[in-house]
């Protein structure tokens, strides 16, 4: 992996994945359908969720898309500024501002967010996401996954 490079890669695939199936969604579905997968456990409900996760901050859709900007230049500037790359955080940045930026997208188009993921499991049912929202919450694990990887070897080299 050519480091620097490899993470805006990274984040044009996920951010285009991303897009292509929302644009599916909304072309070929109504708001508040479903399509059963799996029954009982998997389907595609198409919704729009104008909060961030969990629907929190419902309706401040212009906040939300401040704070995206800001966490997109934050984390464009760290990756200017970091010399050294590990393959794991080339691959968490990128899947973190893939997912940021498709839903940022659709803030600006639609003021709401396109989900369509839903799953039920043991008669839980888990909020509904969409495949930028996977983006950043496996981004944001693997990057704590590795930071703890490097600092037990801090730990053992120190």
């Amino acid at each position: 992996m050519n480091k620097k490079e490899d993470i805006f890669k990274i984040t044009v695939l996920v951010l285009c994945l991303d897009q292509l199936i929302k644009y599916y969604i909304n072309r070929f579905m109504e708001i508040n359908t479903e399509l059963k997968v799996i029954p009982n456990f998997f389907s595609i409900f198409y919704v729009r969720n104008k909060g961030a996760a969990f629907s929190i901050l419902e309706n401040y859709s212009f906040l939300i898309v401040i704070i995206s900007v800001v966490f997109l230049v934050v984390l464009d500037l760290y990756i200017k500024k970091e010399k050294k790359f590990d393959k794991l955080s080339i691959i968490s940045l990128g899947m973190i501002m893939g997912g940021i930026f498709g839903n940022l997208i659709d803030r600006i188009i639609y003021h709401s967010v396109i989900d369509y993921l839903s799953f039920t499991i043991f008669n839980y049912s888990f909020p509904i996401f969409n495949l930028a929202d996977i983006g950043i919450t496996v981004g944001v694990f693997l990057l704590i996954i590795n930071e703890l990887i490097k600092i037990r070897k801090d730990n053992k080299n120190g």
